[in-house]
């Protein structure tokens, strides 16, 4: 059995670390984590031949008569669990999942970033994602008591989780994740932290620790952390915004072009990437914006957007190109703004790619920049009369465009992408069949 250098890192640190368990992570296609523990003794054989489970139980992974799946630990994301006791210690690897023949799981969304990376390689271009996830904290997970009513970037008393927000940027930078910025959002009891952008998959692999680390650290506090979309009918939602550029083999930026004449600096590559955004946005929203109340933040009047649309200024469109450093190479990216938190982000950032890639192959036009076309707060009607088309309203009319989309199914494969048509017009049915207590508020004592 040879062992490669990656490997023989664990091998050894596992040992001088006193770590006991070896947590193996994977996600199901919603984007939830799974994990089960291995000893350390059946790491060795694990590298070669995985460790088997039944993935009958896994949110879109395989039915009941093929459930026998491998899961293969990727070494270089181990990292001990700073949250967990020094001694007897407790470590993660994150998997990729094959079948008892070897094969790539079609199930698997970490391999289906994989494969749209590999297709961007091949293009010439390495994908590099920089995302913002905000989240709430409450004071437990049976309601929605905030903690604080503070604001944006506030630094007083209103900003009494900025403890919490400490504890969880050391632990992420103790697991080798970079963070750039943290700060209280704009509602209450509402944080921000940034990610150090990174190539799309470790980046993926971030996130997915990013979310584990935020709610474990705010259990530790004795608080609850959420990063559903929209938990206060009030407050703004939570958004993950997702800064992207495409190096070519050399590392330029060739989304930079500082002799544009329109004055954002973007290339011909950059903005035919735009525009494959801009076109696609419709049918991979189910994707960035996977849930029902996913489409509660989606609203006319804040800084979320809701038509397809870009621009430099004006933070509520679908697209913005932030202006910090204009003249600068490495600093020049486009934000996508419409996915939020709950999403999955190995496949949230597989179809981001998949669509820029389109628009570049197809030499798509990009549109006008929507700065004073659509102003902060416009309504979807009049958006349609300035001829701004809206993003969906609804997670059914998320899911229908995405189930037509020939993209979206080479994208995600067959496989994911029949199962989030089903899961999610199960979703879609099942809210829609549910009396709200703002319908009986509203009509219960008088009709």
């Amino acid at each position: 059995m040879v062992v490669t250098p990656e490997q023989d890192f664990v091998l050894k640190t596992i040992e001088s670390r006193d770590v006991h368990f070896v947590r193996f992570w994977f996600t199901d296609v919603l984007g939830n984590m799974k994990s089960f523990a291995v000893v350390p003794g059946e790491l060795e054989s694990a590298f070669d031949d995985g460790m088997g489970f039944d993935a009958s139980c896994i949110e879109g992974f395989s039915e009941r008569r093929e459930s026998d799946m491998l899961a293969f630990p990727d070494p270089s994301t181990f990292q001990v669990l700073p949250w967990r006791p020094t001694s007897n210690a407790v470590a993660r690897m994150i998997c990729n999942i094959r079948t008892p023949e070897g094969k790539p799981y079609e199930g698997d969304s970490r391999q289906v970033l994989k494969s749209m990376v590999r297709k961007a390689s091949e293009a010439g271009y390495s994908f590099i994602v920089g995302p913002e996830l905000e989240y709430f904290y409450f004071k437990d997970a049976e309601g929605t008591e905030v903690l604080d009513r503070g604001s944006y970037f506030d630094l007083t008393s209103l900003d009494s989780a900025s403890d919490l927000r400490r504890d969880t940027v050391l632990t992420l930078e103790k697991m080798g994740i970079p963070v750039e910025y943290s700060h209280h959002e704009k509602g209450p009891s509402q944080h921000e932290i940034d990610l150090r952008y990174a190539d799309a998959l470790s980046m993926a692999d971030a996130v997915m620790t990013y979310k584990q680390v935020v709610k474990e650290i705010a259990m530790k506090h004795g608080v609850y952390a959420s990063l559903m979309p929209k938990p206060l009918a009030g407050a703004p939602g939570s958004g993950m915004h997702v800064h992207q550029s495409l190096m070519d083999r050399a590392g330029n930026n060739v989304f930079f072009d500082e002799s544009d004449p329109s004055g954002y600096n973007l290339s011909a590559t950059a903005k035919a990437y735009i525009a494959g955004l801009l076109k696609y946005a419709p049918e991979f929203t189910l994707v960035t914006n996977q849930y029902v109340n996913s489409y509660k933040r989606l609203q006319p009047g804040g800084e979320a957007p809701t038509c397809i649309s870009w621009g430099a200024r004006n933070r509520s469109t679908l697209v913005r190109i932030p202006g910090y450093r204009p003249r600068s190479e490495s600093a020049c990216r486009v934000e996508l703004r419409s996915p939020d938190p709950a999403a999955n982000p190995y496949l949230a950032f597989a179809v981001m790619l998949a669509a820029g890639l389109a628009g570049i192959e197809e030499g798509l036009e990009l549109m006008a920049p929507a700065d004073e076309a659509a102003p902060l707060g416009c309504s979807r009607r009049e958006h349609r009369e300035r001829g701004v088309t809206p993003l969906p309203e609804s997670l059914g009319e998320a899911v229908e465009l995405f189930a037509q989309s020939s993209l979206m199914r080479e994208t995600l494969g067959e496989h994911i992408h029949d199962y989030l048509v089903r899961a999610k017009r199960a979703e879609w049915d099942a809210y829609q069949a549910v009396v709200t207590p703002w319908e009986l508020e509203r009509n219960l004592a008088v009709l």
